[in-house]
Protein backbone atom coordinates (compact mmCIF):
# COMPACT_ATOMS: atom_id res chain seq x y z
CA UNK A 1 0.00 0.00 0.00
CA UNK A 2 1.35 3.45 -1.08
CA UNK A 3 0.95 6.78 1.21
CA UNK A 4 -1.38 7.87 -1.99
CA UNK A 5 -3.93 4.71 -1.34
CA UNK A 6 -4.36 4.81 1.98
CA UNK A 7 -5.76 8.99 1.59
CA UNK A 8 -9.21 7.29 1.12
CA UNK A 9 -8.98 5.67 4.71
CA UNK A 10 -7.61 8.22 6.05
CA UNK A 11 -10.33 10.86 4.62
CA UNK A 12 -12.90 8.69 6.27
CA UNK A 13 -11.64 9.26 9.75
CA UNK A 14 -11.03 12.88 8.78
CA UNK A 15 -11.70 14.85 6.04
CA UNK A 16 -9.23 17.14 5.30
CA UNK A 17 -12.19 19.43 4.40
CA UNK A 18 -13.03 19.74 7.09
CA UNK A 19 -9.82 21.35 8.11
CA UNK A 20 -9.87 25.03 9.35
CA UNK A 21 -8.30 27.19 6.86
CA UNK A 22 -5.40 28.70 8.63
CA UNK A 23 -4.41 24.81 9.55
CA UNK A 24 -1.51 22.57 7.78
CA UNK A 25 -3.05 18.88 7.10
CA UNK A 26 -2.34 15.95 4.97
CA UNK A 27 0.59 14.91 3.98
CA UNK A 28 3.40 17.38 5.16
CA UNK A 29 6.70 15.47 4.32
CA UNK A 30 7.08 12.66 2.09
CA UNK A 31 6.11 11.59 -1.28
CA UNK A 32 2.78 10.30 -2.04
CA UNK A 33 3.60 6.98 -4.08
CA UNK A 34 6.10 5.65 -0.79
CA UNK A 35 5.06 2.36 -0.04
CA UNK A 36 4.72 1.95 3.47
CA UNK A 37 6.12 -0.56 5.44
CA UNK A 38 4.68 0.69 8.68
CA UNK A 39 2.68 3.65 10.33
CA UNK A 40 3.63 5.09 14.04
CA UNK A 41 0.54 6.93 15.35
CA UNK A 42 1.61 9.95 18.00
CA UNK A 43 0.10 13.20 19.13
CA UNK A 44 3.09 15.26 18.27
CA UNK A 45 6.19 14.15 15.57
CA UNK A 46 8.90 15.25 17.41
CA UNK A 47 12.75 14.55 16.64
CA UNK A 48 12.35 12.14 19.18
CA UNK A 49 8.94 10.71 17.81
CA UNK A 50 10.99 10.45 14.37
CA UNK A 51 13.35 8.67 15.92
CA UNK A 52 10.85 5.80 17.26
CA UNK A 53 9.65 5.13 14.27
CA UNK A 54 12.70 4.61 12.89
CA UNK A 55 13.44 2.20 15.21
CA UNK A 56 10.14 0.13 14.96
CA UNK A 57 10.08 0.03 11.32
CA UNK A 58 7.30 2.75 10.22
CA UNK A 59 8.55 5.03 7.63
CA UNK A 60 4.93 6.52 8.07
CA UNK A 61 3.90 9.04 10.91
CA UNK A 62 0.22 9.45 11.47
CA UNK A 63 -0.09 12.80 13.72
CA UNK A 64 -2.61 14.99 15.47
CA UNK A 65 -0.34 17.98 15.45
CA UNK A 66 1.46 18.99 12.38
CA UNK A 67 5.15 19.28 12.87
CA UNK A 68 5.22 22.21 10.03
CA UNK A 69 2.83 24.98 10.86
CA UNK A 70 4.59 27.83 9.38
CA UNK A 71 6.74 28.05 6.51
CA UNK A 72 10.36 27.37 7.36
CA UNK A 73 12.94 29.72 5.72
CA UNK A 74 15.50 27.59 6.76
CA UNK A 75 16.78 23.87 7.45
CA UNK A 76 19.54 24.18 9.67
CA UNK A 77 18.77 22.10 12.34
CA UNK A 78 18.21 25.24 15.09
CA UNK A 79 14.74 24.96 16.19
CA UNK A 80 13.14 21.75 17.25
CA UNK A 81 10.80 21.60 14.32
CA UNK A 82 13.76 22.04 11.68
CA UNK A 83 15.60 18.89 13.78
CA UNK A 84 12.03 16.86 13.16
CA UNK A 85 12.13 18.18 9.61
CA UNK A 86 15.72 16.72 8.94
CA UNK A 87 15.53 13.95 10.65
CA UNK A 88 12.61 12.56 8.64
CA UNK A 89 13.54 13.19 5.57
CA UNK A 90 17.14 12.23 5.83
CA UNK A 91 15.34 8.59 7.15
CA UNK A 92 12.78 8.56 4.09
CA UNK A 93 9.58 8.91 7.08
CA UNK A 94 6.58 10.23 5.83
CA UNK A 95 4.61 12.60 8.04
CA UNK A 96 0.59 13.02 7.70
CA UNK A 97 -1.38 15.04 10.13
CA UNK A 98 -5.30 15.13 10.99
CA UNK A 99 -5.96 18.44 13.27
CA UNK A 100 -8.59 20.67 12.66
CA UNK A 101 -10.24 18.19 9.98
CA UNK A 102 -10.53 15.61 13.15
CA UNK A 103 -11.51 18.64 15.53
CA UNK A 104 -14.28 19.45 13.29
CA UNK A 105 -15.56 15.54 12.70
CA UNK A 106 -18.59 14.93 15.22
CA UNK A 107 -16.71 11.77 16.27
CA UNK A 108 -13.78 12.92 16.54
CA UNK A 109 -11.49 14.50 19.14
CA UNK A 110 -14.31 16.67 21.38
CA UNK A 111 -16.98 13.53 21.03
CA UNK A 112 -13.73 11.55 23.12
CA UNK A 113 -13.61 14.37 25.00
CA UNK A 114 -17.38 14.25 25.96
CA UNK A 115 -17.53 10.30 26.32
CA UNK A 116 -14.57 10.56 28.86
CA UNK A 117 -16.76 13.15 30.94
CA UNK A 118 -19.91 11.50 30.87
CA UNK A 119 -21.77 14.49 29.08
CA UNK A 120 -24.67 12.80 26.92
CA UNK A 121 -26.42 13.76 23.24
CA UNK A 122 -23.05 16.25 22.39
CA UNK A 123 -24.38 18.87 19.54
CA UNK A 124 -21.74 20.84 18.31
CA UNK A 125 -20.65 24.24 19.88
CA UNK A 126 -19.39 26.21 17.18
CA UNK A 127 -21.18 25.24 13.78
CA UNK A 128 -18.75 25.22 10.60
CA UNK A 129 -19.44 27.97 8.48
CA UNK A 130 -19.76 27.89 4.46
CA UNK A 131 -19.65 24.74 4.42
CA UNK A 132 -23.04 23.18 2.72
CA UNK A 133 -23.31 23.80 -1.28
CA UNK A 134 -26.59 22.99 -3.48
CA UNK A 135 -26.25 21.56 -6.87
CA UNK A 136 -29.73 22.27 -9.24
CA UNK A 137 -29.21 19.94 -12.60
CA UNK A 138 -31.89 19.68 -15.16
CA UNK A 139 -32.63 16.62 -16.78
CA UNK A 140 -35.32 14.53 -18.89
CA UNK A 141 -38.04 13.19 -16.82
CA UNK A 142 -37.42 9.75 -17.82
CA UNK A 143 -34.25 9.73 -16.48
CA UNK A 144 -34.48 11.97 -13.20
CA UNK A 145 -34.34 8.43 -10.88
CA UNK A 146 -31.36 7.30 -11.99
CA UNK A 147 -29.71 10.72 -11.92
CA UNK A 148 -30.75 11.39 -8.34
CA UNK A 149 -29.43 7.92 -7.30
CA UNK A 150 -25.95 8.75 -8.55
CA UNK A 151 -25.99 11.61 -6.95
CA UNK A 152 -27.03 10.29 -3.19
CA UNK A 153 -24.32 7.41 -3.94
CA UNK A 154 -21.75 10.02 -4.25
CA UNK A 155 -22.36 11.60 -1.04
CA UNK A 156 -24.91 14.26 -2.30
CA UNK A 157 -28.40 14.34 -0.26
CA UNK A 158 -27.16 13.82 3.43
CA UNK A 159 -29.10 16.20 6.20
CA UNK A 160 -28.51 15.40 9.83
CA UNK A 161 -29.59 11.76 10.24
CA UNK A 162 -31.28 11.50 7.19
CA UNK A 163 -29.87 10.42 3.56
CA UNK A 164 -31.68 10.37 0.04
CA UNK A 165 -32.76 14.08 0.80
CA UNK A 166 -33.73 15.87 -2.02
CA UNK A 167 -36.57 18.25 -3.94
CA UNK A 168 -37.60 18.20 -7.57
CA UNK A 169 -39.60 20.17 -10.02
CA UNK A 170 -41.11 19.68 -13.03
CA UNK A 171 -41.00 22.35 -16.18
CA UNK A 172 -40.13 23.06 -19.47
CA UNK A 173 -36.43 22.94 -20.96
CA UNK A 174 -35.86 24.06 -24.02
CA UNK A 175 -32.11 24.58 -26.42
CA UNK A 176 -30.91 23.88 -30.19
CA UNK A 177 -28.12 22.23 -31.01
CA UNK A 178 -25.31 23.60 -33.46
CA UNK A 179 -24.01 21.80 -36.13
CA UNK A 180 -21.34 19.97 -33.95
CA UNK A 181 -24.07 19.06 -31.68
CA UNK A 182 -25.17 15.59 -30.55
CA UNK A 183 -28.91 16.13 -29.10
CA UNK A 184 -30.71 13.31 -27.18
CA UNK A 185 -33.55 14.58 -27.77
CA UNK A 186 -34.06 16.50 -31.23
CA UNK A 187 -31.98 17.09 -34.19
CA UNK A 188 -29.20 19.40 -34.95
CA UNK A 189 -30.36 23.12 -35.58
CA UNK A 190 -33.57 22.29 -33.86
CA UNK A 191 -35.44 24.50 -31.58
CA UNK A 192 -36.29 21.57 -28.60
CA UNK A 193 -38.98 21.75 -25.76
CA UNK A 194 -39.37 19.11 -23.51
CA UNK A 195 -40.50 17.98 -19.97
CA UNK A 196 -37.60 18.47 -17.56
CA UNK A 197 -37.27 17.77 -13.99
CA UNK A 198 -35.36 19.81 -11.51
CA UNK A 199 -33.41 18.44 -8.91
CA UNK A 200 -32.07 20.34 -5.79
CA UNK A 201 -29.23 18.69 -3.53
CA UNK A 202 -26.98 20.24 -0.62
CA UNK A 203 -23.56 18.09 -0.07
CA UNK A 204 -20.51 19.05 2.18
CA UNK A 205 -18.15 21.26 0.09
CA UNK A 206 -14.90 18.65 0.17
CA UNK A 207 -17.47 16.83 -2.29
CA UNK A 208 -17.54 18.69 -5.24
CA UNK A 209 -15.81 17.18 -7.63
CA UNK A 210 -17.13 13.75 -7.04
CA UNK A 211 -20.66 15.08 -6.87
CA UNK A 212 -19.85 16.94 -10.26
CA UNK A 213 -18.24 13.75 -11.63
CA UNK A 214 -21.24 11.32 -10.63
CA UNK A 215 -23.93 13.89 -12.42
CA UNK A 216 -21.60 14.16 -15.57
CA UNK A 217 -21.80 10.39 -15.97
CA UNK A 218 -24.74 9.50 -15.40
CA UNK A 219 -26.62 12.50 -17.31
CA UNK A 220 -28.02 11.49 -20.23
CA UNK A 221 -27.47 15.19 -22.05
CA UNK A 222 -24.15 16.09 -24.00
CA UNK A 223 -24.03 19.77 -22.46
CA UNK A 224 -25.17 19.27 -18.48
CA UNK A 225 -27.17 22.45 -17.27
CA UNK A 226 -26.30 22.56 -13.86
CA UNK A 227 -25.88 25.38 -11.23
CA UNK A 228 -23.87 25.25 -7.43
CA UNK A 229 -24.31 27.42 -5.18
CA UNK A 230 -22.68 28.17 -1.24
CA UNK A 231 -25.45 28.20 1.48
CA UNK A 232 -25.19 30.15 4.50
CA UNK A 233 -26.70 27.47 6.72
CA UNK A 234 -23.99 25.94 9.40
CA UNK A 235 -23.25 22.37 9.23
CA UNK A 236 -24.59 20.86 12.69
CA UNK A 237 -22.55 17.84 12.18
CA UNK A 238 -19.07 19.52 11.61
CA UNK A 239 -17.87 22.28 13.83
CA UNK A 240 -15.25 22.87 17.00
CA UNK A 241 -16.18 21.67 20.26
CA UNK A 242 -19.24 20.21 21.46
CA UNK A 243 -22.17 20.93 24.11
CA UNK A 244 -24.35 18.50 26.08
CA UNK A 245 -25.57 17.59 29.08
CA UNK A 246 -24.58 15.96 32.37
CA UNK A 247 -26.51 12.40 33.85
CA UNK A 248 -26.85 14.20 36.92
CA UNK A 249 -26.00 18.06 37.68
CA UNK A 250 -22.87 18.28 39.67
CA UNK A 251 -21.83 21.19 42.54
CA UNK A 252 -18.37 22.92 41.46
CA UNK A 253 -16.65 21.18 43.41
CA UNK A 254 -17.83 17.85 42.73
CA UNK A 255 -17.55 18.97 38.79
CA UNK A 256 -13.47 19.73 39.31
CA UNK A 257 -12.63 16.59 40.96
CA UNK A 258 -14.55 14.72 38.35
CA UNK A 259 -12.32 16.39 35.72
CA UNK A 260 -8.75 15.87 37.77
CA UNK A 261 -9.94 12.01 37.58
CA UNK A 262 -10.98 11.19 34.44
CA UNK A 263 -8.23 13.32 32.77
CA UNK A 264 -5.64 12.16 35.39
CA UNK A 265 -4.93 16.13 36.47
CA UNK A 266 -2.73 17.18 39.33
CA UNK A 267 -4.38 20.55 38.85
CA UNK A 268 -7.26 23.19 37.17
CA UNK A 269 -7.44 26.19 36.49
CA UNK A 270 -10.69 27.80 36.43
CA UNK A 271 -12.53 30.81 37.39
CA UNK A 272 -14.23 32.45 40.07
CA UNK A 273 -16.83 29.56 41.71
CA UNK A 274 -20.63 30.62 41.03
CA UNK A 275 -21.77 28.56 43.67
CA UNK A 276 -24.43 26.89 41.49
CA UNK A 277 -24.82 23.35 40.04
CA UNK A 278 -23.28 22.00 36.88
CA UNK A 279 -25.59 20.14 34.36
CA UNK A 280 -24.48 21.58 30.40
CA UNK A 281 -21.33 21.13 29.96
CA UNK A 282 -19.41 22.85 26.73
CA UNK A 283 -15.83 21.33 25.45
CA UNK A 284 -13.16 22.50 23.24
CA UNK A 285 -10.15 20.46 22.92
CA UNK A 286 -6.97 22.85 22.38
CA UNK A 287 -7.15 26.94 22.14
CA UNK A 288 -10.85 27.30 22.60
CA UNK A 289 -11.05 30.85 23.66
CA UNK A 290 -12.59 32.21 20.54
CA UNK A 291 -15.83 30.00 21.84
CA UNK A 292 -15.91 31.69 25.68
CA UNK A 293 -19.56 33.71 24.65
CA UNK A 294 -21.13 31.15 21.90
CA UNK A 295 -20.74 28.34 25.26
CA UNK A 296 -22.42 31.60 27.36
CA UNK A 297 -24.79 31.92 24.63
CA UNK A 298 -26.22 28.32 24.35
CA UNK A 299 -26.59 28.27 28.34
CA UNK A 300 -23.53 26.49 29.25
CA UNK A 301 -22.85 25.98 33.31
CA UNK A 302 -19.34 25.44 32.40
CA UNK A 303 -16.70 25.21 29.57
CA UNK A 304 -13.79 23.29 29.25
CA UNK A 305 -10.87 24.36 27.01
CA UNK A 306 -6.98 25.39 26.95
CA UNK A 307 -4.78 27.74 26.84
CA UNK A 308 -6.79 30.63 28.32
CA UNK A 309 -5.38 33.86 29.48
CA UNK A 310 -5.24 36.28 32.45
CA UNK A 311 -7.85 38.22 30.98
CA UNK A 312 -9.98 35.61 29.54
CA UNK A 313 -10.86 34.52 32.66
CA UNK A 314 -12.70 37.56 33.29
CA UNK A 315 -15.11 36.90 29.92
CA UNK A 316 -16.61 34.08 32.09
CA UNK A 317 -18.61 37.51 33.82
CA UNK A 318 -19.74 35.20 36.10
CA UNK A 319 -22.39 33.43 33.63
CA UNK A 320 -20.54 30.24 33.80
CA UNK A 321 -17.76 28.55 35.02
CA UNK A 322 -14.57 28.11 32.93
CA UNK A 323 -11.74 25.84 33.44
CA UNK A 324 -8.44 25.42 31.67
CA UNK A 325 -7.31 21.74 31.46
CA UNK A 326 -4.20 22.24 29.22
CA UNK A 327 -3.62 21.86 25.73
CA UNK A 328 -2.43 18.41 25.58
CA UNK A 329 -4.37 17.01 28.17
CA UNK A 330 -7.79 18.18 27.05
CA UNK A 331 -6.61 16.37 23.55
CA UNK A 332 -4.71 13.53 25.32
CA UNK A 333 -7.05 10.71 23.68
CA UNK A 334 -6.80 11.51 20.28
CA UNK A 335 -3.84 9.50 19.51
CA UNK A 336 -5.77 6.34 20.21
CA UNK A 337 -8.98 7.41 18.12
CA UNK A 338 -6.46 7.58 15.10
CA UNK A 339 -4.96 3.96 16.19
CA UNK A 340 -7.78 2.52 17.18
CA UNK A 341 -9.29 3.37 13.49
CA UNK A 342 -6.09 2.35 11.55
CA UNK A 343 -6.21 -0.95 13.22
CA UNK A 344 -9.43 -1.82 11.96
CA UNK A 345 -8.95 -0.68 8.71
CA UNK A 346 -5.40 -1.93 7.94
CA UNK A 347 -4.20 -5.32 8.58
CA UNK A 348 -1.21 -6.15 5.79
CA UNK A 349 1.37 -4.18 8.05
CA UNK A 350 2.02 -2.78 11.32
CA UNK A 351 0.55 0.05 13.11
CA UNK A 352 1.65 0.92 16.21
CA UNK A 353 0.77 3.81 18.99
CA UNK A 354 3.45 5.61 20.13
CA UNK A 355 4.53 5.12 23.63
CA UNK A 356 6.23 8.93 23.70
CA UNK A 357 4.51 11.88 25.87
CA UNK A 358 4.71 14.74 23.74
CA UNK A 359 3.38 17.13 26.42
CA UNK A 360 5.78 19.98 26.67
CA UNK A 361 4.24 21.13 30.04
CA UNK A 362 5.41 19.90 33.42
CA UNK A 363 4.01 19.97 36.64
CA UNK A 364 5.65 20.04 40.15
Amino acid sequence: MTIKSLYPILEELAPLGYAEDFDNVGLIIGQPDLVISGILVCHDALEEVVQEAIEKKCNLIVCFHPILFNGLKKITGKTYVERAVMKALKNDIAIYALHTALDNHQWGVNHIFCETLGIKNPKMLVEKQNYIQKLVVFTPADHADKLRHALFSAGAGQIGNYDHCSFSSTGTGSYRGNENSNPVIGAKNELVETAEVKIEVTFEKHLQNQIISAMKANHVYEEVAYEIYSLENKHQNIGLGMIGNLEIELSENDFLNLIKQKLDLSLIKHSKKRLLPIKKVAVLGGSGSFAISQAIALGADAFLTADLKYHQFYEAENRLLLVDVGHYESEKFTKNIIFDYLKKKITNFAVVLSEIDTNPVKYF
